[in-house]
This record gives C-alpha cells, structure tokens and sequence, in this order.
C-alpha cells in the first residue's frame, strides 16, 4: 500500500477549550476581554460614576481564571447600577437568565392545544392499525392535558409567591446586618463616650489639683508671714524679760549698792520702751477665693477651652463611600465602599451626607473647609426630599459646590448656574436664615459675598454635603464656646 504523502494528511484545528459561565453555567469560548477580569477600558477616572463592585463581586465568584460569559457580563454592569449587594446581583442574572429561556422554550415549543391535536392524530393513526376504541384513549388524552394545563397555570400562580418568597428572605438578610450594625453602632459609641469622660474627669482632677496646689501655696504663704512675726516678737519679748529680771534684781541689792546704781537702772527703764503688738490683717485663708461658687468657675472655665460644632453629621446618612471622623466634624471619600445597612435615610447613588440637626426656625451659621478638593457642593436639604437615586432630578435642594473645575449654584431640577468666583475657595460659610427665607454662602477668610438664594421654607431643613474626591476631607470648623454663647 502507497504510503500517504504528509500533504494529503489534513491537520486538525486545535480544539477552543470551552469554559461554563459562573453565573449562568452556560459553556462559551472566552475571549482575551474576559479573561483575568471583568472587563477592560471601560472604568472612567471619575471613579464615582462607574462602579467598583463588580471586581469585589469577581473576586468572590473565582479565583484568577475568570470565566464570564458576554451576556452575563453585560447583566452585571447593568444590575450593579441597580443593586450593591453581590448576592441579589447574582440572583437578578440568574433570574433573567430563567426568563430568556422560558421565552425561547415558549417561542420554539407549539402551543397547548396544537401539542394535543397532533397527539390526538397520533392516537387516531395507532387506532386504525391495531383496531382499538380511540374513546377511552382520548379521554386519557384530555385528563392529561388537563392536568398539564392546570399544573402551567399553578407554576404561573406560584411564580409571584416565590419572588416573594426571595423578597422576604432578602429583607431577613438585610435586617440581620442592620442588627449587627446596631450592635457595633452601640458598642462604638459607648467606648467613644467612656473615652471624653475619662478626659472629662482627666480635666477636672487637673482642676482639683490646680486649686488644692494654689491653697496649699497660700497656706504655705500665710504661716510664714506670721511665723516671721512670731519670731520677732519672740526676741522681743526675750529682751524685755531679761531686761525686768535685772531690774529686779537692782533693787533686791543693798540700799547704798542700788543708790549707787539707780540713774544706771532708770536709765535703762526708760531706754526700754517696747511698741504695742501690732495686729496681722489678711493672715487667715481666703477662703471665699477657692470655695465661692466653686462649680460654675470650674465649668466657666473649662468652657473656655471647649470647641463648639454647630454643625455635626449624621452617619445614618452617609453614602457609603464617605468615611466619617470619631467626633463626626470630617468627611472623607474613599474609593471602597463600606458595608453599611441599606436604611431609607442613607444616599445610595450620590457621596452625600445630611447633617444631625435639622433646622424650621431662626439663624444659624457654619464654617466649612474644603481645602483643595475638587469636586464638592454645601447647602442645605428639605426634611421631605428624597434621598434614594437620582436626588438631583427633584426639588427640595439649594446647594453651592465645584464641578468640573468650575463653581455653580444648584437648585434642582433647573440646571446650575455658573458663577464668577476668580480666587480659588477653601472655606465657605453657609448662613441660613429661615424666617427670613434667606440661604447665603460668603468667604470667611476674604469676607466676600459668594452667592444667595431665597425662598420661603415651609419646613425643617438639614445641612447638605457631598464630596467626590479624596484630595481633601470636608471639616466643620469649631467656634469658641465661648464666642457662641455671647451670640446666643
């Protein structure tokens, strides 16, 4: 037999190794944009508007080799807009997924009443042949198909139960981490208040101590001045003592002996002339000085070092990817969001923050440092807008910020204005006076009038905050104690 040339071998192709899709399980040939990660060029250097999820989500599903089909890919970069939570994104793929292939399974599958005419034709045909009654057989048929039909329409009826049924099991799961939430939330903030005591007490055993010290210096003061005029008089006395003794003692001598010396002895009598004791005034304690009204000095005093925020923030609020400081006067955004309960009040779509007291009457004023932040706003919030999606679509906002390197006032939904700031702004003071219908932003440090906004407020409102880059925190800044209660 001829040996077959090596050119008539036909060389097979290599075999695409087929992977199944970790979400859906479908096999699919990956390609290069699949592979390693999720997919590539599509994040924006604006990190705020794209997501950030979705690796977090990979990195929990496989290891290094990741295997996800286009479609699936394409389900998750739309469910993460809607969702944060990696489990009820994996339900929603899977979910669609369901409902792509009952539409195709009900587009290619004929219908019902088709599938029993044809079998019933079937039935007719094996009738003829084996000379069997068709009556029996067709009524089988139709009890069949009955029950086929009533068991379609009880998968249909059951189908809203069981989204149901993942609805209520998803707020079970959701209301667990709110309680372990409220645990830690509790836990925090009884170690944050034992730690301002224990500098509370630190500051008042400081205070104890500094006036213990100032009365046992004047103590100290006191009883040396009269121990000096104790001694004085000590030798005083000594000498007129001694100087009686030896009078004395001249005129127990012979009468010739104390003639003798009695000019001597007169002489010294009246050389001997002592002051009267001169009484010591201011010698006793001042004891008025370190008792009299002793806790409202202390408190007046302490006051003066005390720094007071009008303004502070709420975490039940915050976005989840602000990070806020212990004593909650600075916000900061991070790239990485927190795991945090998904409460009502809580922004979801934008790095917003409220502040914990809202205000229906009077004037208030706050300090706000931006430093060189570049994508911020400040205002204020209604108590009734809207905090979930897009919060910029709906009134109930009067905000200043700066967006795309340009400063713009805001009152949503009508588009920003722009406004003729030249000096770059690092701190602004938000003074709201709401009886007056009256919300003005200024410069504090050049003492320039920035923008105004008027309105009549016919409810509470709530400081406003957003920040969306990490270059500089936003800062409430403290006023003196002091200086707030003489404005008050």
């Amino acid at each position: 037999m001829a040996q077959e040339s090596p050119r008539n071998v036909v060389q097979a192709k290599p075999k695409k190794v087929e992977n199944g899709c970790l979400l859906c399980g479908r096999d699919f040939y990956p390609s290069k944009c699949n592979k390693h990660r999720l997919y590539h060029g599509h994040k924006s250097e604006n990190k705020a508007e794209y997501t950030v999820v979705l690796e977090d989500l990979v990195g929990k599903l496989q290891d290094t080799t990741l295997a996800v089909c286009g479609i699936c890919r394409t389900l998750l970069l739309r469910y993460d807009r809607v969702s944060k939570d990696a489990e009820r994104i994996k339900w929603l793929i899977k979910d669609t997924w369901n409902k792509m292939r009952e539409k195709r399974c009900a587009e290619s599958t004929p219908s019902l009443e088709v599938k029993r005419r044809r079998e019933l034709m079937d039935t007719a045909a094996y009738d003829e042949d084996s000379n069997i009654a068709s009556i029996p057989l067709t009524l089988t048929l139709h009890s069949t198909d009955t029950a086929s039909a009533a068991k379609e329409k009880l998968k249909t009826a059951l189908k809203p139960l069981q989204v149901r049924l993942r609805i209520f099991q998803e707020f079970q799961k959701t209301s667990l981490q709110t309680a372990e939430h409220i645990k830690f939330q509790a836990q925090y903030t009884e170690k944050w208040i034992k730690d301002e005591f224990v500098k509370l007490r630190q500051s008042l055993c400081n205070e104890e101590a500094a006036r213990k010290k100032a009365l046992k210096e004047e103590e100290e003061q006191k009883s040396q001045m009269l121990r000096k005029k104790i001694e004085k008089m000590s030798r005083e006395l000594s000498s007129l003592s001694a100087t009686i003794t030896a009078i004395e003692e001249e005129m127990n001598a012979e009468d010739a002996l104390f003639l003798q010396n009695y000019e001597a002895t007169m002489k010294r009598v009246s050389q001997c002339r002592l002051p009267d004791p001169e009484k010591i005034s201011g010698v006793l304690i001042n004891v008025p000085k370190h008792l009299s009204n002793l806790k409202f000095t202390v408190l007046q005093k302490m006051q003066k070092s005390v720094e007071y925020t009008p303004v502070t923030f709420d975490p039940n609020t915050a976005h989840c990817n602000l990070i806020l400081s212990d004593d909650l006067t600075s916000v900061t955004y991070s790239d990485e969001e927190q795991t945090l309960p998904d409460n009502p009040e809580r922004f979801d779509m934008f790095a917003c923050v409220l502040g914990s007291e809202g205000f229906d009457s009077g004037s208030h004023c706050w300090d706000v440092e931006v430093g060189d932040s570049t994508g911020w706003f400040l205002g204020v919030m209604s108590e009734s807008a809207q905090r979930r999606d897009k919060i910029f679509s709906r009134s109930g906002i009067w905000l200043v910020g700066h967006f795309c390197g340009e400063y713009k006032a805001h009152v949503p939904p009508q588009s920003p204005t722009l406004l003729p700031v030249k000096e770059k702004l690092q701190r602004i003071r938000v003074h709201l006076d709401w009886d007056s219908g009256k919300l003005s932003f200024s410069d504090p440090l050049t003492d320039t009038h920035i923008y105004s906004f008027t309105h009549t407020f016919t409810e509470r409102l709530f400081p406003f905050f957003g920040l969306g880059c990490n270059i500089s925190p936003l800062l409430i800044l403290p006023v003196n104690f002091a200086v707030k209660k003489d404005s008050l």
